[in-house]
């Protein structure tokens, strides 16, 4: 499904994204390296082990940045003028190589812009729940859509 414009779209809309997406360890990998995010919790297996987690701890800004990916194609897909801010981001529970993430996502706010009357703001609250359906990450993401061409 493509994305919607900013007047397909109502404040209580709910989503559940498709596919999930199991993290494997070259993501973590890839991904703390490509930050340059040395943090032993995400790269030094013994230091993990040896941490209250007792293995390696996904990044959690990779998990923020799927949660993104994943909802995309069902929210702004073909849509987006511009992605305004990411707020309260909150990450309750760790992520491991080998969980199965989903994306669930809830419009909670709509507002026509201001400044650009062919346009308006959505706020998506998105969920990243693992395979055990505990919650690893929420978020709120503000996007200026398109208005449909009607």
């Amino acid at each position: 499904m493509a994305g919607r414009f900013f007047d397909e779209w109502t404040v209580g809309t709910r989503l559940a994204h498709q596919p999930s997406r199991t993290v494997t360890e070259t993501d973590n990998l890839l991904w703390s390296t490509m930050t340059h995010n040395p943090q032993p919790l995400h790269l030094d297996a013994e230091a993990a082990k040896a941490s209250e987690f007792g293995r390696i701890v996904v990044n959690s800004t990779f998990t923020f940045s799927l949660a993104v990916g994943l909802s995309v194609g069902d929210t702004t897909l073909g849509t987006l003028i511009a992605n305004l801010g990411y707020d309260k981001v909150v990450t309750p529970a760790p992520v491991f190589i080998g969980d199965t993430l989903t994306c669930h996502s809830e419009v909670v706010e709509l507002r026509p812009s201001k400044s650009r009357p062919e346009a308006g703001i959505v706020t998506f609250r998105h969920e990243m729940t693992n395979q055990r359906g505990e919650t690893v990450l929420t978020m709120l993401r503000s996007a200026l859509l398109k208005r449909s061409p009607q």
